[in-house]
C-alpha cells in the first residue's frame, strides 16, 4: 500500500515539475522597446541577438524589436556608443531596456609625460593610434604604421630604400638651422634623435609588430614636461604587454611581398638619343663616332623586382602573478635598386608582475636588435639615367679587361679612364660592397610603489638604457675605373664604427586624492640623462698598401639634469586645470646659461557636464581646451659643446716648415660662449566633440607657435672675431595652424561596420627675425644646396617669408609659352639681371596636408585602405635643371651622355640653375594601402583565428609633378630612391 501510494505521489511530483519545464522550453514571440536611460529617446538600429546563435534582429524606427526565442535564453542588446545588456528570457513576452551611454573610448587610458591620464581628464593636445588602426602593409620601420593617421603630423620617408629614414615634422618643427625632430620615448626611455652609423633608421629598432600605441603630444601643455627637447613635439612609443590572470596565447604573423619599381627619370631611349645627336651633330665624324651599337635601358640594368619577407612569433600570458609577453622577429627585404638589402632580427621581452598586494608595480622592459644591412651605390641612379644608352654593360674588348669588362669611358692615347666622364651605374653596384653589422639593445626597468601608509602617494623610478655598437666596410675593387688613382693604388677599403650609450634615472613621486567635488594631483621628480658617442674610421686603398685616412677616433659626451613637477585640479569632473614645470641643465652650455625653465598651464572644461545640455541629446561629448607653454630646443648643432673654442686644420692641410719636417696647422674657429637654448611659445585652444551617442568623434583646434633666440649663423664685423660669420641666438619664428579630426561609424550591425576617419592639417610658418639688429639689406640665409655647379643654393630663410622659400629669377616665355634661355625679369628695374632680381617663390611644404581612411568589415571578411593628400607644396626639379640640357649631349672632352625628355619642353642649351621654371607644383593624392582579408574563427574548438590577406603598398599617386615622386621633405628633386608599389601576401594567427 505505501509503495502504491509513493509511486502516485512520484508521478505526480514529475509531472508537477515537467508542466513549467514544458512552458519554460516553448518558444514565443519576445517583443519589446529599447529607449535611451538618461533622455528616454527611442533608439533605432540596437542590435538584439540570442546569446550563442546568429539569430537576430534590430529595433526599427519607434524602438521597437520582435524576435521569436525560447524560455531561458539570453537577449544581447548592443549599439554603438552604449554600454552591451542581457537579459535572460523567463516567463515574459514582453522585455523593454532603456540602455546607458558608453564612455568607454573617454575612459581610455592614455599615456603622457611621467604617467597615465583618460581621455575624458586630458587637458592638452594629445593623439593615440593604437594597434588596431595601424595602416597594414609591408612595413618595417614603425612610423609608417602611423603616416597620414594624426592631423598636425607630417612623415615623409626618405624614398624607398628598405627600412629608410622618415621625416617626422609635428605642426611644422620650431627651428630654422637646429633639429626638428620631435622627441621619441620608447617605454619610458626618451632616445638619442641622431642616427645610428651603418642604419638607416635608428627606429628600425623597434619591430612594428610588438607596437600597442603610438601617443603623439603636439602642445606645450603636454610636452612641456619633457622641457629642453619637446620643442618640435613627442612621441610616446608603447610596446605590447601581458595582462594579469590571461591564459597563454600564441601569435605569428608573417607575409611575403614584391616591391616593383613605377616611376623613374624618363630618359631617352636609344633609338631617340641616336637621332637626336645625328641631328645636332650632322657632319661632326668625331661626335657621331663615339654612337654605339646597343641599345640599353640602364635603369632597367639597376633595378629590379624586391621580395621581401617578414616573420612575428609572440607568447605572452601569466604565469601566476607574473603577466608577461615575449617576442621574436624576422626581417629580410631586398631593396629594389640591385645591391640594396635589409635583414634584421628582434626580440622583445616584458614582465608586469604586481607585488605586495598590488602595492608594488613592476614593469621590466628590454628590446634588442642585430641588423644587417648592404648598402647601394647611391651614384649608380643619376649614373643610369645620364649614362649612354648605346653603349653596352660589359664589353669583350680586352681593352676593358682592367676594369673588369665594364664598359668605359676612356681616353685612347693611354687607355686610362676619362675621369670626366659618367660612370658605368651597373659597376658602380657590382663593384663596391657596402655592409654594416648593428646592434641595439633598449631596456629598462620601471617601479611603480603605492605607500602602505599613504596609499594616495606613490613613488615611480625607472632605470633606462639605451646602447648601440655599429661597423661597417666599405670594400670597392681594384678593377673599380669609378676609384682608379694610380697615385695611391686602386679601390678603396675603408672601415667604421660607432659606440653609443644613453643612459636614464627617473625618480618621482604622485599624489592624488579625491575630496569631494574636489580632485587633485600632484607629481614632482629628478630625472638624469647621459649620452655618450665614440665616432672610428679609417681607409687603405684595396690592396691595403697606402693609408688614405688614418685611423680616427672621436669620442663625446654631453649630460642632462632636470626637476619636474605637475600639477593637477578637477572640480566635479568639468572643470580641468593642469599647471607644469620643468627645469632643465645641460653640459652642452656654459653654466651662465644651460639652465633652462619651461612652464605650461592648461584649462579644460567639459561642457556635456553642464545642465544645459542635459537635454541636448545629439552631443554625447564636448570639452574645451585651452593652453600654453613654454618648450626648448638644446641640438642646436652637431656638437656637444658648441660654447667652447676650438681648433681645426687650416684648409688645404696648410703646413709650416721646421727644418725638414712640415707640421699641419690650426685655425680658431668663431664662437658664441653665451649660446643658449632656443626657446618656443605654444597658445592651443581645442574642442573636441562626439555625436549621435559618439559614433561621430573628433577634434577642431588652433594653435599659435612663436620660437625665440633662434639659431642662426650671422655676418659679423672684420677683425670682431674669429671669423666673419657666427652662429648664435638671434632669430625669431612663427608657426600657426588649424587641425581637424573626425571619425564616424558609418553602419554598425552584428554582421557590418564600417569606420570612416578624416583629418586635415594647416600650418604656415613665418621668420620674424635674423638680425641682432635690422638690416634691410641682409637678404637672409642661403640654403637648399642642389647639384650642378659649386655650392649653388635655391632657397633662402628671409624675415617676412617661410624657411626654405624659394630664391629664384623670374623666367620670361615668349608667344608659344616656351622659356626663353637666359632672360629674365628685372624686378629691381636696374637694367640688369642681377641676384638682387631674385625673388622669394613659393615654399616646400604643403599649406593643407589630410589623411584619410576607411575599415570595412563584413562576418569575417575585412577591406581597409588609408591615404594623405598634400597641397601647396613645391618642389625644385634639379635632375631637369642639370640633366635636361643640350650642352650635356657631347661633352668637349671626348664622351656623352643621355638627357631627359624634358628637354622638350625647355629647348635649354646651358643651365639655368635660378629659374622658377624648375619649380613645380607637388600637390598630389596618394593611395597609400589597401587590404583584403578573411579570417577563420574557432581553428580549435571554440579558440583559434586564423588571418589570410592581402595588401598593396603605395597603391597610385595622382599629381601633376612630372618628376620621380611628388613627395620630397627638402623640396628640392635631385634622384630620389624610387618608392616601389608592394604586393602582400600575408597570416596571422592567433591561439
Amino acid at each position: 500500500m505505501r509503495r502504491k501510494i509513493f509511486k502516485h505521489r512520484l508521478i505526480v511530483f514529475v509531472l508537477a515539475f515537467m508542466l513549467p519545464l514544458s512552458a519554460f522550453a516553448q518558444e514565443r514571440t519576445i517583443n519589446g522597446n529599447i529607449t535611451d536611460a538618461q533622455t528616454g529617446e527611442t533608439l533605432i538600429g540596437v542590435t538584439v541577438v540570442i546569446e550563442g546563435t546568429t539569430t537576430g534582429t534590430t529595433s526599427d524606427v519607434e524602438g521597437n524589436f520582435s524576435i521569436n526565442a525560447f524560455g531561458g535564453q539570453t537577449l544581447v542588446f548592443s549599439y554603438i556608443g552604449y554600454n552591451t545588456e542581457s537579459v535572460v528570457i523567463d516567463n515574459q513576452t514582453i522585455i523593454n531596456l532603456a540602455l546607458t551611454v558608453s564612455t568607454e573610448s573617454l575612459d581610455e587610458v592614455i599615456v603622457i609625460g611621467y604617467g597615465t591620464t583618460t581621455k575624458d581628464d586630458a587637458t592638452g593636445s594629445v593623439a593615440v593610434v593604437n594597434s588596431d588602426d595601424f595602416n597594414i602593409g609591408a612595413i618595417s620601420s614603425p612610423q609608417e604604421l602611423v603616416n597620414g593617421k594624426i592631423s598636425g603630423v607630417r612623415i615623409v620617408n626618405a624614398g624607398g630604400a628598405p627600412g629608410a629614414k622618415s621625416t617626422i615634422r609635428i605642426r611644422g618643427g620650431s627651428s630654422m638651422s637646429a633639429s626638428n625632430d620631435p622627441l621619441i620615448v620608447i617605454d619610458g626611455v626618451p632616445v638619442d634623435n641622431d642616427e645610428l652609423s651603418g642604419m638607416r633608421n635608428s627606429l628600425n629598432t623597434v619591430n612594428p609588430d610588438d607596437i600597442e600605441t603610438f601617443t603623439v603630444l603636439k602642445d606645450a601643455s603636454a610636452t612641456a614636461i619633457y622641457g629642453s627637447r619637446a620643442s618640435n613635439g613627442v612621441i610616446l612609443i608603447t610596446t605590447k604587454k601581458g595582462k594579469a590572470g590571461s591564459p597563454l596565447s600564441v601569435s605569428y604573423n608573417g607575409n611575403l611581398s614584391a616591391g616593383i619599381r613605377t616611376s623613374g627619370v624618363e630618359s631617352l631611349s636609344a633609338d631617340e638619343f641616336r637621332t637626336l645627336i645625328q641631328e645636332r651633330y650632322e657632319g661632326q665624324d668625331n661626335v657621331l663616332d663615339l654612337l654605339g651599337d646597343a641599345s640599353t635601358d640602364w635603369q632597367n640594368e639597376i633595378y629590379r623586382t624586391a621580395i621581401g619577407h617578414d616573420h612575428n612569433l609572440s607568447v605572452s600570458g601569466a604565469a601566476g602573478e607574473l603577466p608577461y609577453r615575449a617576442s621574436v622577429g624576422y626581417t629580410g627585404q631586398e631593396g629594389i635598386l640591385k645591391t640594396s638589402e635589409l635583414q634584421r632580427v628582434t626580440g622583445s621581452i616584458n614582465l608586469n608582475p604586481s607585488l605586495l598586494d598590488d602595492h608594488l608595480k613592476v614593469n621590466v622592459s628590454l628590446k634588442g636588435m642585430n641588423i644587417h644591412n648592404r648598402f647601394g651605390e647611391e651614384g649608380s641612379r643619376p649614373s643610369a639615367f645620364e649614362f649612354d644608352p648605346t653603349k653596352p654593360v660589359t664589353d669583350d674588348d680586352p681593352i676593358f679587361d682592367r676594369y673588369g669588362g665594364y664598359w668605359t669611358w676612356i681616353n685612347m692615347a693611354d687607355t686610362t679612364r676619362n675621369t670626366l666622364a659618367t660612370t658605368n651605374p651597373v659597376a658602380q653596384l657590382e663593384q663596391r660592397e657596402d655592409i654594416s653589422t648593428v646592434n641595439r639593445v633598449i631596456g629598462n626597468v620601471q617601479l611603480d610603489y603605492k605607500f602602505h601608509f599613504l596609499p594616495d602617494l606613490r613613488l615611480n623610478v625607472n632605470l633606462g638604457m639605451d646602447y648601440s655598437k655599429s661597423e661597417g666596410e666599405v670594400n670597392v675593387s681594384e678593377q673599380a675605373a669609378f676609384m682608379e688613382d694610380l697615385s695611391r693604388g686602386n679601390g678603396e677599403a675603408r672601415y667604421y664604427d660607432q659606440q653609443k650609450k644613453n643612459e636614464l634615472i627617473d625618480v618621482y613621486l604622485n599624489y592624488t586624492k579625491d575630496l569631494g567635488d574636489h580632485s587633485i594631483g600632484a607629481m614632482a621628480g629628478y630625472s638624469w640623462q647621459h649620452f655618450y658617442r665614440n665616432n672610428s674610421d679609417s681607409a687603405l686603398n684595396a690592396a691595403g698598401t697606402v693609408v688614405i685616412d688614418p685611423w680616427n677616433s672621436f669620442p663625446t659626451e654631453s649630460y642632462l639634469v632636470s626637476f619636474f613637477g605637475r600639477l593637477n585640479y578637477a572640480f566635479k569632473d568639468k572643470y580641468l586645470l593642469t599647471f607644469t614645470l620643468r627645469n632643465d641643465h645641460t653640459s652642452r652650455f656654459s653654466p651662465e646659461t644651460r639652465s633652462g625653465l619651461f612652464p605650461s598651464a592648461a584649462f579644460a572644461w567639459d561642457i556635456t557636464d553642464e545642465e544645459f545640455m542635459s537635454n541636448v541629446g545629439v552631443v554625447s561629448n564636448l570639452k574645451l581646451r585651452l593652453g600654453y607653454g613654454v618648450t626648448g630646443q638644446q641640438a642646436i648643432t652637431d656638437e656637444d659643446y658648441p660654447y667652447l673654442p676650438k681648433y681645426t686644420l687650416s684648409l688645404n692641410n696648410a703646413a709650416y716648415q721646421f727644418g725638414t719636417d712640415y707640421m699641419l696647422t690650426y685655425r680658431p674657429e668663431g664662437y658664441d660662449a653665451n649660446i643658449k637654448w632656443e626657446e618656443t611659445e605654444t597658445y592651443n585652444i581645442g574642442l573636441d566633440y562626439g555625436f549621435a551617442r559618439n559614433r561621430i568623434l573628433g577634434s577642431l583646434e588652433f594653435y599659435y607657435r612663436q620660437t625665440n633666440d633662434l639659431i642662426n649663423t650671422i655676418p659679423v664685423p672684420a677683425g670682431s672675431n674669429l671669423t666673419n660669420e657666427l652662429l648664435t641666438n638671434v632669430g625669431n619664428l612663427i608657426n600657426q595652424g588649424v587641425e581637424f579630426d573626425i571619425t564616424g561609424k558609418v553602419i554598425s550591425s552584428s554582421d557590418l561596420l564600417w569606420e570612416l576617419g578624416f583629418n586635415a592639417s594647416y600650418n604656415r610658418n613665418e621668420i620674424t627675425k635674423l638680425t641682432a639688429t635690422d638690416d634691410p639689406d641682409y637678404p637672409g640665409v642661403y640654403v637648399g644646396g642642389i647639384a650642378g655647379g659649386v655650392g649653388n643654393n635655391v632657397q633662402i630663410h628671409t624675415v617676412g617669408y617661410p624657411v626654405h622659400s624659394f630664391y629664384v629669377y623670374e623666367q620670361v616665355y615668349n608667344e608659344e609659352g616656351m622659356p626663353i634661355e637666359g632672360l629674365y625679369v628685372d624686378r629691381n628695374g636696374d637694367g640688369q639681371i642681377t641676384i638682387d632680381d631674385r625673388r622669394q617663390y613659393h615654399d616646400k611644404d604643403p599649406a593643407v596636408y589630410m589623411g584619410f581612411s576607411s575599415n570595412l568589415m563584413y562576418k569575417n571578411f575585412d577591406f581597409r585602405f588609408a591615404g594623405r593628400i598634400n597641397l601647396g607644396n613645391y618642389i625644385y626639379n634639379n635632375v631637369d635643371s642639370r640633366r635636361a640640357l643640350y650642352s650635356n649631349l657631347y661633352v668637349p672632352s671626348n664622351y656623352m651622355t643621355n638627357v631627359p625628355t624634358f628637354i622638350y619642353n625647355s629647348g635649354f642649351t646651358n643651365p639655368q640653375y635660378w629659374s622658377d621654371y624648375y619649380v613645380r607644383d607637388a600637390s598630389f593624392l596618394r593611395l597609400d594601402n589597401i587590404s583584403v582579408g578573411y579570417t577563420f574563427n574557432d581553428l580549435i574548438g571554440d579558440s583559434g583565428n586564423l588571418r589570410v590577406y592581402g595588401s598593396v603598398q603605395n597603391v597610385f599617386v595622382v599629381t601633376n609633378y612630372d618628376g620621380v615622386d611628388p613627395e620630397i621633405e627638402n623640396g628640392i628633386d635631385n634622384d630620389l630612391y624610387p618608392r616601389p608599389t608592394t604586393f602582400m601576401l600575408g597570416v596571422s594567427l592567433d591561439l
